[in-house]
């Protein structure tokens, strides 16, 4: 509920707070030493300590395991090498969870962002999550010590995991900026007269508005029912897939219908709707594409594979 809020106002909001706590403070909580879960937790929790995570590449996206960037170790720990790419937070982040192959093997690292070699320029001009800061993140020859790697986990199954978590926050997230744009509409309708009465009298908008509001309903509906298995520690990656990828496609259908209500208007600034519109195309990419979703989903309920 606290994501759906966040979102509600803005995407960039809900995604500086999605990767602090799922996919930064959640891997130090799961695969970190008891020294690092002191070390950051703490700090992370009060937000005087902010993180990225580094998983994405310029040439990796929705295939991370194909990554390119390598630790080797060395006398006193790691040397990292490589470069990150669409990493929120990046240019404000004091530790990165950077994820790198070391002997083939992906490990999780604890980078702390002054590190000699650790550079993030940020990523300009984007026409969406204008509110987040984007970042690339170039590993030149980046020496750690022995304690920064995460000790608990090694493989995909690290990162992954981590993605479960934050796509979790998404499904709630997004509902909340499909609500802001149910309630101007509505609001905007109500107000607005065209022909000698308020357009929210007209049949064509009514129904747009209850499809609206019935589709804002059932995907609060499946994702509060993913909540309670998620509680009930029954929680399957599929299961946040279905819901990323349901919400996502509903919370952008109801930005581009509550944009056709306002007509002409949905388009200025006065309103939030073109804001929450391009936002959402971002998050309909990010965390696993819509199409990456949908194979996931039909892997698990035929048990065949199409990913390749």
């Amino acid at each position: 509920l606290a994501m759906q809020e966040l979102e509600r106002g803005d995407s960039g909001v809900r995604s500086f707070c999605s990767v602090q706590g799922s996919l930064c403070m959640y891997p130090i909580w799961a695969f970190g030493s008891d020294a690092q879960k002191e070390k950051y937790l703490p700090g992370m929790a009060k937000g005087e300590i902010i993180g990225c995570f580094g998983l994405t590449e310029p040439d990796f996206g929705s295939n991370p395991t194909g990554m390119i960037t390598r630790a080797e170790k060395t006398a006193k720990g790691y040397r990292l090498n490589g470069a990150k790419r669409w990493i929120t937070n990046g240019n404000l982040a004091h530790v990165a969870i950077l994820w790198a192959k070391l002997d083939g093997v992906v490990r999780g690292f604890l980078v702390p962002t002054e590190t000699k070699g650790f550079s993030a320029e940020k990523m300009q001009d984007k026409w969406s999550l204008r509110a987040s800061v984007t970042s690339e993140l170039v590993l030149e020859d980046v020496d750690v010590g022995e304690d920064a790697i995460l000790p608990n986990v090694s493989g995909m199954k690290g990162p992954l995991s981590c993605l479960t978590q934050a796509r979790y926050g998404i499904a709630w997230g997004v509902i909340g900026a499909a609500m802001g744009c149910y309630e101007t509409a509505l609001s905007y309708s109500k107000d607005r007269v065209q022909f000698s009465r308020p357009i929210a009298g007209y049949q064509l908008v009514q129904a747009k508005l209850v499809g609206m509001l019935s589709e804002i309903t059932k995907a609060q509906c499946l994702t509060l029912r993913l909540g309670r298995i998620k509680e009930s520690k029954k929680l399957r990656p599929q299961h946040v897939s279905l819901a990323k990828r349901n919400n996502v496609h509903m919370a952008l259908e109801i930005a581009r219908t509550a944009r056709d209500v306002l007509g002409g208007n949905g388009i200025m600034y006065e309103y939030p709707i073109g804001r929450h519109m391009m936002n959402l195309e971002t998050v309909y990419t990010y965390e696993g594409t819509h199409d990456i979703h949908t194979l996931i989903l039909g892997q698990d309920i035929t048990g065949i594979s199409a990913f390749e």
